[in-house]
């Protein structure tokens, strides 16, 4: 079985374990936060355990009081646990996973094993990312861009009457402090391992009485973790810088608004590649002097590539968001717009050969929000929040992935390969018995394929768009009917349309001959023949394989050592060969040239609109909770929810979108089908999600624990897998979780707290016809592990004029598969089905994933405003993969992202 799971790294760990011998590790729930100095005392008093102020039912309330499933991390922690990105959040977070795979835009969320979107631009994230009640449609990993964040709070479960752009699984929340009206700010700077710089500065003030402005900037710079073998550069750097600034007009009574502008931009080599298992590829990439990384040794941190991959992104937008005060309501409008634009290249063979150059993307998605909403109360018993939420967005991208120099003789080597030696793609000295293709196919076509296959440029150039609306209508009630029992009713109705068009060419020649046509019938029964001819002789002549040419001439001539018999039973022979090939000439499953169509990497593609797919998708859905919570005592609330989400469908806008099978026949009749067509989706049908949910929740003087059981459904959840040149999208029939999570803070003695929290999750594929494995109905989703275990503890010692913070936080996970499957390896059909999706399966079973994470600091905050930390991340420098894929263009060769390695540095900070 592959471990991919690496040893410890010694010194650091000795270093920081001793850290943790003094403090054990981190509240991953949220400390206070940021309040002025005048209100830090009062505030000191409440802003611990459940009674955090949360806004995530869209009004302040305090955790305790919340009869929702959520964890709240605050600033400090974020200072203290160096969390740089939303990808650090998983270590304090349970429930939450992060990923990021291909390049720096793409970073995917998924809450309770739910979750989905990153790395294609059709998809909308299952997870909703909000910064400043701001939708995030895509999103970048880094949370660096943002100076001065409060808290980020981590909704579980659909909330759909809550927020207007629906999210199926769950919610994750930004929240940044808004300007001030008594001068301050703060100056950081941070250096550690690997040459990392980190500068960060915030200010704000007021103009006047009524006008508060704020405004900070930084910049994050690190070498690469990953030599490249190739390039001699490095991978996985960091490269980044952001400005953003703030405005608020308050007149102190019932008007406030608050303006936003922000600018990030990053330039990075990203993301590292390593070979995880080696297929017979292999010998084909060191045929045409390429190498590639060791798959005995995936955490040696080097990479191979023959040009540095390219990632230029930049996000910038405006929002503005209006809050007046009437009476007992509140009237809310955020307005935003927002841009991301992205241009990535990467060398996807991960090999120092030149096969691949470039695989390139280009992408701008602009996006457009606009939600209005009305909250209050109504006597002393109803609060009420109704909203209008409404979101337009356009998305274009251009992929291309060309041919580079040595692609031509390595697919050659390949077709020797797979051919055993019959069959070349040109005319090969080194293989003067092969019979080459190129020739096979002129004759056959009539068109000229001599030294046309597989040239420096060929390739799959697209273009595609989006364009999306949609507008949702929500609103949520809470009656108290009796003292401390608590009725929420709240609905929401979406309608989301999109448009979309799919543009592309292949000049991928090899990849346009159907090995099937009636053309090539006489060629086939030629192999046909001659492949039986070969076996029954190797059969006659015991020899365990197939005779070769010049062992079929001895044995029909009689010079065999089957001798006189041999020339005798010869006619005999070769008549049955006949007989078998004029059956199967036209069987494609007996096509001898089957070995070959892994190398059809890029076949012809049926763009869209067409006479028979108009490029058109069109949901609306009504979803609706109900609840009831009920305050057992001032420290016990428990609650009993039952919700519905919806995320409309999503369009697979990567190479391998494919017209569905059911369009199979149409697609025939308008002459549209291409040479070597499969079938598969364009785009993906709407979620559906349920959850039935018990939670307690209590805030004693010693302790503040919650615990939550649920039940949770999809239906029609969407799938995204990478095949290693595109992904495949596709709706699970049902995807169903059981799962239990308890989080706990304990406070045994003045200034130490501790921090304990455990997921169990028990997902399974309920019904999953048609994944890129076949049926996998009844198996376990990949990337889920059962049990996610956060413990932690920090302790304040008051040193006189200032506190020293020793802190600690470790995350561990049980064993999880890291794919279902690898798609690369499942026995298709000719017309792309599965007809064995068994090795797919069995090809994934060996790549396992499990964390082991521990972070740790040691802080002393002065009472003069200044700060130092000394810190460490993933200190025992615990070496994992991130997922697996299908390596491009390397049939039953496989890759995978690494983890980072452990970093560590030391930070200093000055409020003011």
């Amino acid at each position: 079985m592959k471990n991919i799971h690496a040893g410890t790294a010694g010194l650091s760990r000795l270093f920081l374990c001793s850290v943790a011998a003094a403090a054990l590790t981190v509240p991953g729930l949220a400390l206070a936060q940021d309040v002025p100095e005048d209100d830090q005392e009062e505030e000191a008093e409440v802003a611990q355990g459940n009674t955090i102020l949360v806004t995530a039912t869209k009004r302040e309330t305090t955790l305790q009081e919340i009869p929702v499933a959520v964890s709240v991390t605050g600033g400090e922690t974020l200072e203290r646990d160096q969390i740089r990105d939303i990808r650090d959040l998983q270590t304090v977070v349970p429930s939450l996973s992060v990923g990021q795979r291909q390049s720096s835009a793409n970073t995917g969320f998924f809450i309770r094993g739910f979750g989905n979107g990153a790395n294609n631009a059709g998809i909308e994230p299952s997870v909703g990312v909000f910064i400043d009640g701001v939708y995030r449609s895509r999103t970048a990993s880094s949370i660096s861009d943002l100076p001065n964040v409060q808290r980020i709070e981590v909704l579980r479960g659909p909330q759909s009457t809550l927020f207007g752009k629906n999210a199926s699984a769950g919610v994750i929340s930004v929240v940044t402090e808004e300007p001030q009206f008594d001068f301050g700010g703060f100056t950081e700077l941070s250096y550690g391992n690997y040459d990392a710089i980190v500068a960060r500065a915030y200010v704000t003030g007021p103009l006047s009485d009524t006008v508060a402005v704020s405004v900070g900037g930084g910049l994050n710079s690190r070498e690469g973790f990953y030599e490249d073998l190739g390039t001699g550069n490095e991978s996985n750097n960091r490269d980044r810088w952001f400005v953003r600034g703030q405005a608020l007009i308050d007149n102190g009574t019932d008007l406030s608004l608050r303006i936003i502008a922000d600018y990030d931009s990053i330039d990075e080599i990203c993301c590292a590649v390593i070979n995880a298992q080696s297929g017979p590829a292999a010998n084909a990439i060191r045929g045409v002097g390429g190498q590639f990384t060791d798959p005995n040794d995936p955490f040696a941190d080097v990479v191979t590539n023959n040009f540095d991959s390219i990632n230029q992104i930049v996000n910038h937008g405006i929002s503005a968001q209006l809050d007046y005060d009437v009476g007992d309501f509140t009237f809310t409008s955020i307005t935003a717009s927002r841009t991301t634009e992205s241009f990535t290249e990467q060398d996807s063979d991960f090999s120092t050969a030149d096969l691949i150059f470039p695989n390139s993307q280009d992408l701008e998605i602009s996006t457009f929000t606009q939600e209005f909403r009305v909250s209050g109360t109504i006597g002393d018993r109803i609060d009420l929040l109704l909203g209008v939420f409404y979101i337009n967005e356009d998305v274009e991208q251009s992929n291309q992935l060309l041919y580079g120099a040595d692609f031509r003789n390595y697919a050659n080597l390949l077709t020797v390969g797979g051919s055993g030696g019959a069959f070349s793609l040109f005319q090969d000295p080194n293989n003067p018995t092969a019979v080459p293709l190129d020739l096979v196919f002129s004759q056959a076509f009539g068109q000229n394929y001599v030294n046309q296959f597989y040239l420096q440029g060929q390739g799959f150039t697209e273009a595609y768009t989006l364009d999306s609306e949609a507008y949702s209508i929500f609103g949520q009630v809470d009656f108290e009917l009796i003292d401390g029992l608590v009725l929420t009713l709240g609905g929401n109705y979406t309608d989301d349309s999109k448009q979309f068009t799919q543009n592309a060419v292949s000049t991928d020649l090899f990849s346009s001959i159907d090995f099937d046509a009636p053309q090539l019938a006489p060629f086939r029964g030629q192999v046909l023949t001659q492949g039986a001819v070969a076996t029954t002789v190797g059969n006659q002549l015991n020899l365990g394989r197939r005779a070769t040419a010049a062992e079929v001439t001895a044995f029909a001539t009689g010079t065999s050592p089957a001798g006189a018999a041999g020339a005798a039973a010869f006619p005999t022979i070769l008549a049955g060969a006949q007989a078998f090939a004029a059956a199967n000439v036209n069987n494609p499953l007996a096509n001898p040239l089957n070995p070959l169509r892994a190398l059809q990497f890029l076949p012809p593609f049926i763009n869209v609109p067409n006479t028979v797919e108009d490029g058109r998708v069109s949901d609306n859905k009504f979803s609706y909770t109900a609840r009831l919570a009920y305050d057992v005592s001032p420290d016990v609330n428990v609650y009993l929810s039952y919700a519905t989400g919806f995320k409309a469908s999503s369009v697979n806008l990567s190479r391998d979108a494919r017209p569905t099978l059911a369009d199979r026949a149409a697609i025939i009749a308008a002459n549209l089908e291409q040479p070597n067509q499969t079938y598969g989706s364009r785009f993906a049908g709407p979620e559906e999600s349920t959850v039935y949910e018990l939670g307690i929740k209590t805030d004693f003087d010693i302790a503040a624990l919650n615990l939550t059981v649920f039940q949770q459904e999809i239906e029609g959840f969407q799938s995204n897998i990478f095949t290693g040149s595109g992904f495949v999208l596709a709706n699970a029939g049902s995807q169903s979780t059981f799962g239990v999570e308890y989080e706990g803070l304990f406070y045994p003695v003045d200034g130490l707290t501790i921090n304990t929290a455990v997921t169990y999750l028990d997902p399974v594929f309920d019904e999953f016809l048609q994944s890129a494995q076949g049926d996998i109905s009844g198996t376990t989703p990949s990337g889920i592990p059962e049990f996610t275990v956060i413990v932690g503890a920090q302790y304040e010692a008051d040193l006189g004029g200032g506190t020293l913070v020793p802190r600690v936080n470790y995350l561990w996970t049980s064993e999880y598969q890291l794919v279902e499957g690898l798609p690369a390896f499942a026995v298709k059909n000719p017309d792309g089905t599965i007809a064995d999706g068994q090795p797919s399966i069995d090809a994934g079973l060996p790549f396992t994933g499990r964390q082991n994470n521990l972070t740790a600091s040691l802080t002393y905050e002065s009472d003069m405003g200044y700060s130092v930390s000394i810190w460490g991340r993933n200190i025992l420098d615990e070496r994992f993969l991130g997922t697996v894929f299908d390596s491009p263009a390397q049939p039953l060769s496989v890759s995978g992202y690494p983890n980072d390695p452990a970093t560590y540095g030391i930070t200093g900070r000055f409020r003011w």
